[in-house]
């Protein structure tokens, strides 16, 4: 009886969906079937519109047409009228026109008897012709071409070649082609989104298409993107003036980065910090400190998740340590680097006094500073009292030669064993350490009197991987920094 009730059950939940698989398909009909009314009512109003356009130009054209046959007329009724004019003159005078030729009969110099004869000709020859037909048209060609009129071909499909995209520098360049030509093509719309996924996104409408309209040639830049996540999805149709034709087949480009943010909860209570952004605060601690120690006194704390590696990165924050104290105004990021290239950038505010950028390993103590360690490697601006620029590892100092830039880009490569720093305008190179690292990294900040922000999600710009290609590929100077390995 029991699995008779199961089965039964089974079939009313199999039959449940199937009603509201139904239900959903008989919306989609009814959608689409007022879709069908609504453009076949827009497509007549513009049919309309079209052939009103058309007449219009046919009404200006045979009103031009007109005016000059009417034109053509007045000019020769006036030209015959002045003639008739002429004769009937003439007429009138007859008399006096035949006493005159008699009288010239008489006349025996032969010059004065031409000046005579000079004196009555009159012309008898029409000045301008009766006809009309250089005016006449023939629509014999155009009323061909208005017979063969009909609707404009929905364009192809276009189609993207995947080896002519380009991805680089946060921008993505997008090529297609049409499969065969169509000259009536009069612009391009180009969809993009973004997904973790590995081809389309397996949630339905997991992000919605981004679209760009109105696009002339057959090749598009997407720039200064944020890439936070994996990869992006690419289509692309073609419009004429009429009608948008069918997507192409989706394409999906890789666009990882790093990405992180600063996580609070390990940062020293001196400092504000919100995701990207991190402020020194002279009373932020006061305020706190009593809170902390209520809740140490209750003996729980409520622990922080664990730091995740780069490539996972759900609910990321550091676990289990103590805040930064003392005199190390420092926060990490929360995310930590375990293998290959990456890069971010920091700028500070106009009016900070002091600051660090670099990487450090989990185990930088709570009273450690960024670059006094052989735990972490750093360049410290310090514009308090005199200005010095620096790169700091393991408590040594080496003064920099260069003007600070007004945002420092950072290039971490793990697998290599190399930290360097860069204007990030410019792109020239500030310092590189070229180390070891045996240990995940954390981004490392250290603030004094004033603020950093900072831009993640960015690929190594092309210009900074061929700065490594040369500097690598080239002997530096020696220094008490930049060959220490770390063991």
């Amino acid at each position: 009886m029991d699995s008779q009730k199961e089965a039964l059950q089974r079939i009313i939940s199999t039959l449940a969906n199937k009603n509201d698989e139904i239900q959903n398909f008989i919306d989609t009909l009814n959608h689409t079937l007022k879709g069908v009314q609504e453009n076949s009512s827009n497509i007549l109003s513009e049919l309309d519109e079209e052939f009103d356009s058309l007449y219009s130009i046919l009404d200006e054209v045979k009103e031009s047409m007109i005016n000059s046959i009417k034109q053509e007329q007045a000019r020769k009724s006036q030209e015959l009228q002045s003639q008739i004019s002429q004769c009937n003159n003439a007429l009138e005078n007859a008399e006096e026109l035949l006493e005159f030729a008699t009288r010239s009969l008489d006349i025996k110099e032969p010059e004065e008897f031409s000046k005579s004869h000079n004196g009555f000709s009159l012309s008898l020859k029409p000045k301008v012709s009766d006809n009309m037909t250089h005016l006449m048209v023939d629509f014999s060609q155009e009323r061909q071409m208005l017979q063969t009129l009909k609707f404009l071909p929905v364009p192809k499909a276009p189609e993207i070649d995947p080896v002519e995209c380009l991805v680089a520098d946060n921008s993505v360049t997008i090529a297609w082609r049409m499969p065969e030509e169509d000259n009536k093509i009069d612009h391009f719309i180009l969809e993009h989104r973004k997904t973790n996924f590995d081809g389309l996104p397996r949630v339905k409408d997991e992000r919605c298409w981004e679209i760009i309209d109105n696009i002339k040639g057959t090749e598009y830049t997407l720039s200064g993107l944020k890439f936070d996540s994996k990869y992006m999805n690419f289509r692309v149709r073609a419009c004429n003036k009429a009608v948008a034709g069918e997507y192409s087949d989706p394409v999906t480009l890789e666009t990882k980065a790093l990405n992180f943010n600063l996580d609070n909860s390990s940062s020293h209570l001196n400092l504000k910090v919100e995701d990207t952004c991190v402020e020194w605060d002279p009373t932020g601690g006061k305020g706190q400190e009593s809170k902390i120690k209520g809740k140490e006194n209750k003996g729980s704390g409520t622990p922080s998740p664990k730091r995740t590696s780069v490539g996972s990165r759900p609910p990321a924050v550091r676990g289990s340590r103590d805040r930064f104290t003392g005199e190390s105004y420092t926060v990490l990021g929360d995310t930590a680097i375990e293998s290959g290239q990456h890069y971010w950038e920091v700028k500070a505010q106009k009016d900070c006094k002091s600051y660090s950028v670099g990487v450090a390993y989990k185990t930088l103590g709570k009273f450690d500073q960024l670059g006094k360690t052989n735990t972490s490697w750093c360049i410290h601006v310090n514009n308090w009292l005199q200005n010095t620029f620096a790169a700091k590892h393991n408590n040594k100092v080496k003064a920099l030669d260069v003007t600070v830039p007004e945002k420092i880009g950072v290039f971490c490569d793990f697998d290599g064993g190399q930290l360097s720093f860069y204007d990030a305008n410019s792109k020239q190179l500030l310092y590189s350490f070229k180390t070891k690292f045996t240990q995940p990294l954390l981004p490392g900040f250290m603030v004094w009197c004033g603020g950093l922000s900072l831009s993640t999600g960015m690929q190594v710009p092309s210009a900074v991987r061929t700065l490594q290609k040369s500097e690598n590929g080239m002997t530096g100077s020696a220094s008490s920094l930049n060959n220490v390995v770390t063991q």
